[in-house]
């Protein structure tokens, strides 16, 4: 099995960005922009994402039932290696998409008792086995990020989630300053830059999108 998967992305999941750098943002915004990137970033990124949790087990030889995080279960099936944590990692010797959950069967784990003591454990998998296309990013790493509407010129709030089950787009939940949430389609023309570095999005709402 292959260990670059295109798609990845753990709960994250992943969420376009703009790769157009030369999105036009007049100098007034840019003025903004740059002193908004003095506050330096404290949230870097983890190393090891989570990627699905354990929920049961399947049959008498020790095959555990993964509830996957990541954009597809067929995510979870390309990764010889995951990871109960960062000193933890486990061998998955065979992987397969059963009724949306991936049945899976890890080096060690041969018994039902063995199989039930990993319920409800967490896998993790490693940034580094993920080859990351350049218009994707981990959503587990915008979490937190501030977001700036160029419309009215201020940070409207934080990244709360990435809402992922309308299949037309993602959505950001945005825990707004005022305590309200608010939703802005993960897309252009909305979105307009991911700043990875500073920790911000920057978007385009419309009229009445934020009021």
């Amino acid at each position: 099995r292959s260990n670059g998967l295109k798609n990845c992305a753990p709960r994250p999941q992943t969420v376009k960005s703009p790769t157009d750098k030369r999105i036009t943002i007049n100098i007034k915004h840019r003025r903004n922009k740059n002193a908004h990137r003095q506050e330096e970033r404290t949230n870097m990124p983890k190393k090891f994402l989570e990627a699905g949790k354990i929920v049961g087990t399947h049959g008498v030889r020790g095959d555990l039932k993964v509830q996957s995080w990541c954009d597809s279960p067929e995510v979870l099936c390309d990764f010889d290696t995951l990871y109960l944590d960062e000193k933890t990692p486990v061998t998955v010797e065979k992987a397969q998409v059963h009724k949306n959950v991936v049945l899976m069967h890890i080096k060690g784990i041969d018994t039902v008792e063995a199989a039930e003591a990993m319920r409800n454990k967490v896998l993790h998998l490693d940034r580094e086995d993920v080859e990351l296309p350049e218009d994707l990013v981990f959503i587990q790493d915008i979490l937190g990020f501030k977001v700036f509407d160029l419309r009215v010129d201020r940070v409207i709030g934080r990244i709360r989630d990435v809402l992922t089950s309308n299949p037309a787009h993602d959505m950001y939940e945005i825990a707004g300053e005022d305590g309200r949430l608010i939703y802005i389609p993960a897309i252009k023309p909305f979105l307009k830059e991911i700043d990875m570095e500073a920790g911000v999005i920057y978007v385009e709402s419309i009229e009445g999108l934020i009021e």
